[in-house]
């Protein structure tokens, strides 16, 4: 590992391939209380000072990629601005494979205070925490408490409605084109939110899927986005890390919702709004946390306003849509909750009943696909 001034790049020879991402749901820039199985083991942690500290993070991809690695380097960089002198190293592009437990295991020999995985590496993240108690360890998307390794993630499922409903109210042909990386939980709370959107104020929308088995590959996203629109889809939207599909909307003539950022600048024409993610507050908070000495593992929620939101609304946006849009938005910011039931999968099966709400719990481990969408199971 090589570090130079106070950001380092952690060199390593290591294979190009994505790792899994995802999704969650939302609270505070710390996080909340943590299992009680683990928090009754967490051991006391001394205060660090910042030029005696060493903060690591392995991203899923480049921090090129103008979307998901990108907006967590961001966040790398107000670690930086917050704490002078603070030493910080990175390592691009880590694998979801035994080749992510060398990394991890690589940042705890180098002297690292605290490890983030910025997207979900499962054991390849917990078998190296379970080895070095003095490490904390944080991981986005995951699942796993320990008495040193906690997990944050966003409720991206709200600023995904209010985009849905924007959609609904756009789309002239009732049929929106999703492009999503794999049929995993955060793909489902993303076009089941978008599609619930739209179709309260349209009834009759539909969604048809594709997924393309990667976060970023912009030929493929370009490929499928074609697709959607060959089949009648004049309303794009999914998760990707680049805009791809943007760039099909603009050449289509139909509109488009991005992810991760904004992205106006590729489409302004087609542009309409992006789920746009900011984890700057929470890294700082996180390793504010550790050099206290007051860190503590535990599950965080960043939540709508806090971490994630819509991006401004595109200049073709008409004025009465934003603002129906918005109004659900500030409904939400007041603490409603529209993932009311009763809700039907696309198999025609109740998931959901009349008078129950879905908490961001339930939301964050869907595994399924709500009426009116196709093509993702």
């Amino acid at each position: 590992m090589h570090v130079t001034g106070s950001r380092g790049r952690l060199l390593t020879s290591r294979r190009s391939m994505l790792g899994l991402a995802g999704v969650a749901a939302g609270s505070s820039l710390l996080p909340r209380a943590g299992r009680a199985d683990a928090a009754s083991t967490i051991m006391p942690r001394r205060p660090i000072a910042p030029t005696d500290a060493l903060i690591a993070f392995g991203h899923t991809g480049p921090i090129t990629d103008g979307g998901w690695s990108m907006v967590h380097d961001r966040g790398v960089q107000a670690v930086r601005r917050a704490f002078p002198g603070i030493r910080t190293v990175y390592v691009e592009s880590v694998p979801y494979s035994a080749d992510a437990t060398r990394i991890f295991r690589q940042f705890v020999a180098e002297g690292a205070n605290m490890v983030f995985a910025t997207s979900e590496y499962g054991d390849f993240i917990k078998d190296v925490s379970d080895r070095a108690p003095d490490v904390a360890f944080m991981e986005c998307d995951g699942t796993t408490l320990t008495p040193n390794l906690g997990w944050y993630y966003v409720s991206h499922w709200y600023a995904s409605y209010i985009i849905g409903i924007a959609a609904g109210l756009m789309s002239k042909t009732g049929r929106l084109g999703f492009i999503g990386a794999f049929p995993i939980p955060s793909v489902y709370a993303s076009a089941n939110a978008t599609l619930l959107g739209a179709q309260s104020v349209n009834p009759a929308m539909t969604l048809q899927g594709i997924t393309i088995n990667a976060w970023f590959d912009p030929q493929a996203a370009t490929q499928a986005a074609t697709a959607l629109v060959d089949n009648g889809c004049d309303f794009l939207c999914g998760i990707m890390d680049e805009p791809a599909y943007l760039r099909v909307a603009v050449a289509r003539g139909v509109r488009a919702a991005m992810w991760n950022t904004g992205m106006l600048k590729y489409g302004p024409e087609a542009y309409v709004s992006s789920v746009v993610l900011d984890f700057n507050d929470f890294y700082v908070a996180q390793v504010r946390a550790l050099l206290d000495g007051t860190w503590r593992p535990s599950a965080a929620f960043l939540t709508l306003g806090h971490g994630v939101d819509r991006d401004a609304w595109g200049p073709g946006v008409p004025e009465g849509v934003a603002r129906q849009a918005d109004d659900m938005r500030a409904r939400m910011l007041a603490g409603y909750n529209p993932f009311r039931g009763p809700i039907h999968d696309n198999h025609g099966q109740l998931r959901v009943a009349a008078g129950v709400t879905l908490d961001d719990a339930a939301i964050y481990h869907c595994d399924w696909a709500v009426a009116g969408v196709s093509g993702l199971g």
